[in-house]
């Protein structure tokens, strides 16, 4: 995900760091020895932008752009000679893993729909993949596997910052349908009390009757292992619930 495009476009490596996705701006201009063309279309998505107007969602980036941002990172594409169809099949999992991500938050953030009737918004974003969490090292002792990546999500509740981490872990092999291949670690950060209270909350949930499994999920919970991964209860607001000047009221009227 990155933000809207803006104008007067730089050589990358002199673009200045954007810190709420720790992205330069949008860059959609080839790169050298580029060997073939890539979409530059952008895909809006369907998470709440915090720190701007209310309605605007986060803009995923194009192809061409995800291939600039690999360029920066160190990547050399002539090593791995991909083709032209494999931006447009990495574009859709990285769309579908943030969709994902989000959803997996929403759920926790049920926790809180009275204090916040109007819904999270993700304010900003990074990535950490060899600062593994406790966490996951935990697990890596008991002998499942590390994450191949983790990002850090800062979600407003409301004027209220929350930091939610998520442990990505390889899932086999890619859904042609949903493009989802990833197993998601989703939970707040233990930043606070209120963290520890909701963690504790869903891990009671499911082991008590008032949780019942929901299925196959790509998810890994509270008091779930590599082998049993139970979507967590979802709990949604009422149309009755949302005040009238809610931008997701506003959507639906």
């Amino acid at each position: 995900m990155s933000q809207s495009e803006t104008g007067g476009q730089q050589c990358p490596m002199q673009d200045k760091i954007d810190p709420t996705n720790m992205m330069p701006p949008p860059n959609q201009r080839p790169s050298p020895d580029q060997p073939f063309p890539l979409d530059t279309t952008r895909v809006v998505s369907s998470i709440p932008k915090g720190n701007a107007p209310d309605g605007e969602t986060w803009v995923y980036p194009s192809q061409q752009m995800f291939w600039n941002a690999m360029l920066r990172k160190g990547w050399r594409w002539k090593e791995d000679e991909p083709q032209q169809t494999d931006m447009a099949h990495i574009i859709s999992i990285h769309n579908a893993n943030n969709e994902q991500a989000w959803q997996e938050v929403l759920k926790w953030e049920a926790f809180h729909a009275k204090e916040c009737p109007c819904g999270p918004k993700l304010v900003k974003f990074g990535g950490k993949a060899t600062d593994f969490s406790p966490r996951a090292r935990l697990r890596s002792w008991m002998g499942y596997e590390l994450p191949f990546d983790r990002h850090d999500w800062i979600v407003d509740r409301c004027g209220k910052q929350v930091r939610y981490i998520i442990d990505y872990y390889d899932g086999g092999v890619v859904d042609p349908d949903t493009y989802q291949f990833t197993l998601l670690d989703v939970r707040p950060a233990l930043d606070s009390f209120g963290a520890f209270y909701d963690r504790s909350k869903a891990t009671l949930m499911r082991w008590t009757s008032s949780y019942k499994a929901g299925g196959d999920s790509r998810v890994y919970h509270e008091g779930s292992d590599a082998t049993n991964k139970p979507n967590m209860k979802t709990v949604t607001h009422n149309d009755s619930d949302i005040p009238p000047e809610c931008p997701m009221h506003a959507a639906k009227s």
